[in-house]
């Protein structure tokens, strides 16, 4: 284990790749090797899919509105201007990190951003609860007995972010070894809460599962990222500085994009947006606002709400830059709590804070979002437990033919009834919203496939 108090810049920023440590390749092109973790995220099937995952609000009918694709492409944008802005002020500072691979941190945060939410489960949140649920107090309640303890800590706290470092960083069947085969910094860098589940926060949070739990250790000791448990307890390690880049992009985006979302959809009226847009400026940039908006004639109330959230944006970047190079001392000592978006100033910090309650009350527990949580939860209560029960009953008829329709890339048909869990929550997990609603409907014998 580590015991450095302090993490050093020039080690957390390696191109080292997780099943490639021994293995040296001849490059065709002069990408970084950040680059190619960004190409082959976004070439992926997982990544792919992401759009026809909710992300809030249902999937689009005649107004579209974000999925978890635009959603993340949207972070990895703010992501890169983030980490570009960091970067250059710490070399600023620090020249002899000019011309080292720190000048890449851009590309790293902006790359982790796509790859934040590549393990959420279809339907958001009520898609995570429901599988959590199913084990801690449904159906599957019945399997305390049959797992061990590290896996059913894992899955009675299923967590989205555990899951999408266990879809990059797994070996799957007919996969290369080390799952992507992306650089220890990337996959450092998306591990929100660097905890084992036994070790998770009160609101359930953790960073891997017990199965990935030796591919974390080896990256955190490879890049000196401290520990901070003590001999024997549940293991928990300080954040990647990188992290809290990805968590700040992701908080300016969901929070501000699912204002002007809630605007198309009339869920707000445009007074009301407006007043929260303008919230995050004093009074005369909020007049130069105005003006802009005049100046080049912008008569749209859509248009006029998207010149005020890009204008947002930028301000929240720019102060979670600073936070961050306020903080930099106590981020790289592992001693910094809380996030960037919390150390803002008070005149932002009290805008964000109010947009957060506000969607918390009008957004969140809107008519539209409640409806697609409640259906997503029994679909996905629905799958699990049918799936569950197949992989208990592997010899029976019907158990048969459900475990027929799962790829071979999930180890579904292990000896070992553990695996053979998770190999039923990764396959669930990665279904889309409309998949997993086909398949619940064709169970249920709701519908025929169309011939």
């Amino acid at each position: 284990m580590i015991v450095s108090d302090i993490m050093e810049w020039q080690r957390l920023i390696t191109n080292k790749r997780l099943g490639q440590e021994q293995r040296h390749y001849e490059r065709h092109d002069d990408r970084t090797e950040f680059k190619r973790d960004y190409d082959r995220l976004i070439f992926s099937a997982p990544f792919r899919r992401l759009q026809n995952k909710t992300q809030v609000f249902p999937l689009p009918g005649s107004v579209f509105v974000h999925n978890r694709l635009t959603h993340s492409l949207e972070v990895a944008s703010v992501g890169m201007s983030l980490g570009c802005d960091v970067a250059r002020a710490i070399i600023e500072k620090r020249p002899e990190l000019r011309n080292t691979a720190f000048e890449e941190i851009g590309q790293i945060v902006a790359t982790a951003c796509l790859a934040h939410d590549m393990g959420n489960p279809p339907f958001g949140h009520s898609g995570e609860k429901a599988i959590q649920t199913f084990f801690s107090e449904g159906k599957g309640s019945y399997l305390k007995d049959s797992i061990d303890e590290n896996t059913w800590n894992d899955i009675t706290r299923f967590e989205g972010n555990a899951n999408a470092f266990r879809l990059l960083a797994h070996q799957f069947s007919g996969r290369r070894i080390g799952g992507f085969v992306m650089t220890y910094s990337t996959l450092a860098s998306i591990v929100k809460y660097p905890y084992e589940s036994a070790a998770a926060t009160k609101k359930g949070k953790f960073g891997f599962f017990h199965e990935e739990k030796d591919i974390y250790i080896k990256i955190a000791d490879e890049m000196g990222i401290y520990c901070k448990s003590a001999q024997g307890e549940p293991l928990r390690y300080a954040r990647h500085p990188l992290v809290y880049l990805v968590e700040a992009a992701d908080d300016i985006c969901y929070e501000i994009m699912d204002i002007e979302d809630a605007h198309k959809l009339k869920i707000l009226s445009f007074d009301e947006t407006a007043q929260l847009m303008l919230a995050y400026f004093d009074e005369p940039m909020r007049k130069h606002i105005w003006q802009r908006i005049e100046d080049e004639q912008i008569t749209d109330d859509n248009e006029k709400i998207v010149y005020m959230r890009a204008s947002v944006i930028g301000k929240l970047e720019n102060e979670c830059v600073k936070a961050f190079l306020d903080n930099e001392e106590a981020i790289l000592a592992g001693t910094f709590e809380g996030s960037l978006i919390e150390r803002i100033s008070p005149l932002q910090h009290d805008a964000y804070t109010h947009c957060a309650k506000l969607s918390k009350k009008k957004i969140y527990c809107s008519k539209p979002v409640l409806d697609i949580e409640l259906s997503g939860y029994k679909i996905m209560e629905t799958l699990m437990h049918h799936m569950v029960e197949a992989v208990m009953n592997p010899d029976r008829y019907y158990s048969q033919q459900l475990i027929g329709r799962v790829s071979s890339q999930y180890d579904i048909c292990n000896p070992k009834l553990e695996k053979r869990i998770m190999a039923v929550l990764d396959y669930i997990s990665g279904m889309t919203d409309v998949y997993a609603l086909d398949i619940y409907q064709k169970i249920c014998g709701i519908s025929l496939p169309i011939v």
